[in-house]
């Protein structure tokens, strides 16, 4: 089990439920206990009392640096530092500016954002109120994914709850900081999770990803200056202003502090959302969710959400949940979807489902995008049914390769790298099902 003595010690909370961390799942929770009351009783909206302070708060300044030392990087795929993106912020700039939460959860195994607004909605208020205090923003908005509308319900009577209580509107707790907060469900588009077709989505329009630059810091929401961060990464914000950003990053390790929420999926014995430090082990990891599902061998792991490169078990294994042990190892962390396969699954059929989905959601801006996308999943579907040509495993290498870095944002690559990730390593049964017009993994009951 994961060595957890020292951050128990330290008092660290979950994003969820702000108890010490735990070598738990977090399935199951009732969720009663999201309402302000339960909050404030946990510690909540300290955090903010504690930088709006008439002696001895905290400026600006302060708050930005704080979260710098915390080494908080973005929790949402990119994994940006969340420090030095508020620093771009020009807080000073006579101008309306805006502060978006993205939590528009539409990555394949991942669900992690949703059950932090179901089930501990005040600290991403809490969260974002600090933030727009940082820089100098008094307006937010929470964009929330339209399939999970329960949610977005929640959230609207957090919000409601919190504006009663003093801590959102005009000179919150008696300070001259005023920030107006509201919620915004989408209606389930994959592509709205990209920051800037989310923006596009906010205004009332189709949400299409816009060409970079300009930038959202500069030309966001409306045009006016944005910073748009992650449901996590506002969520970690409150435990790093009580406790300081060093205590943060010592919870985890160097470039990559505190802990993370990951979404262990698929083909393990307890699958659900587990908050560990980063840098632990995948090992640890997979033993936490009570190793893979009927005690088959592991095969393979998709460490990042649908879009991340695949590694086999023997790769995996030795890699920690971290955002440079992952990298070194050919995938990314990503959103923190954890996809385990176990030894019974094809990577042909995976891949297939894989690459219908990314066709599905291609927004179709991009020719690249558009095109390369279905090309990629009839490729694939050929392969699987049996109709598979002695080309077809160079050309689905081709395809991929040309889409990738060639389109407004990443939904090309996220498309063209589980292809190649797939490639790379389990090529032989591709090959064998256009050999043989079958698939290479034995049947199981």
């Amino acid at each position: 089990m994961v060595d957890l003595s020292k951050f128990q010690a330290s008092g660290l909370e979950t994003c969820f439920h702000d108890r010490h961390i735990e070598p738990q799942i977090y399935a199951g929770l009732d969720g009663s206990n999201w309402r302000l009351k339960d909050y404030e009783a946990r510690g909540g909206y300290q955090a903010l009392r504690k930088i709006l302070a008439a002696e001895g708060g905290m400026t600006p300044d302060q708050v930005v640096a704080e979260v710098k030392a915390s080494g908080l990087r973005g929790r949402g795929g990119a994994g940006f530092p969340t420090g030095l993106k508020w620093s771009f912020m020009p807080r000073a700039l006579p101008v309306q500016k805006y502060l978006v939460c993205n939590s528009d959860e539409g990555e394949p195994g991942t669900c992690k954002d949703r059950d932090i607004l179901r089930y501990n909605p005040h600290i991403v208020i809490e969260g974002m109120i600090i933030a727009a205090y940082a820089m100098g923003i008094s307006v937010g908005y929470n964009y929330i994914h339209g399939e999970i509308f329960e949610v977005y319900e929640r959230f609207e009577a957090a919000l409601e709850e919190a504006r009663a209580a003093g801590y959102l509107g005009d000179h919150i707790l008696g300070s001259k900081h005023s920030f107006q907060l509201y919620a915004h469900h989408g209606f389930g588009a994959y592509i709205c999770g990209e920051e800037t077709a989310l923006l596009e989505s906010l205004e009332g329009k189709k949400g299409q990803p816009r060409f970079k630059p300009p930038f959202p810091a500069s030309f966001g929401l409306y045009g006016k200056p944005t910073t748009i961060n992650n449901t996590e990464t506002f969520a970690a914000v409150p435990w790093i202003i009580r406790n300081g950003g060093q205590a943060y990053l010592e919870c985890g390790k160097p470039n990559n502090g505190g802990t993370k929420i990951f979404s262990m999926v698929g083909d393990v014995q307890r699958p659900g959302n587990y908050e560990i430090p980063m840098g632990t082990s995948f090992a640890k990891l997979l033993e936490l969710a009570g190793g893979v599902k009927g005690g088959r061998k592991l095969k393979a792991v998709i460490p990042g959400g649908s879009s991340a490169p695949v590694l086999p078990a023997s790769v995996m294994m030795d890699c920690t949940m971290d955002y440079d042990s992952i990298s070194k190892a050919g995938s990314m962390l990503g959103s923190g979807a954890v996809i385990v396969m176990d030894e019974t699954r094809c990577m042909v059929k995976s891949l297939l489902r894989l690459s219908y989905f990314y066709s599905h959601e291609s927004c179709g801006q991009c020719t690249p995008c558009r095109e390369g996308t279905g090309w990629l999943w009839r490729l694939v579907n050929r392969i699987e049914h049996g109709e598979g040509r002695a080309d077809d495993l160079a050309l689905l290498d081709n395809v991929a390769e040309n889409i990738m870095g060639r389109t407004i944002c990443a939904l090309g690559d996220a498309a063209a790298m589980p292809v190649r990730g797939m490639l790379k390593h389990f090529r032989d049964e591709f090959a064998y099902h256009v050999e043989h017009k079958t698939c290479m993994v034995p049947a199981y009951v």
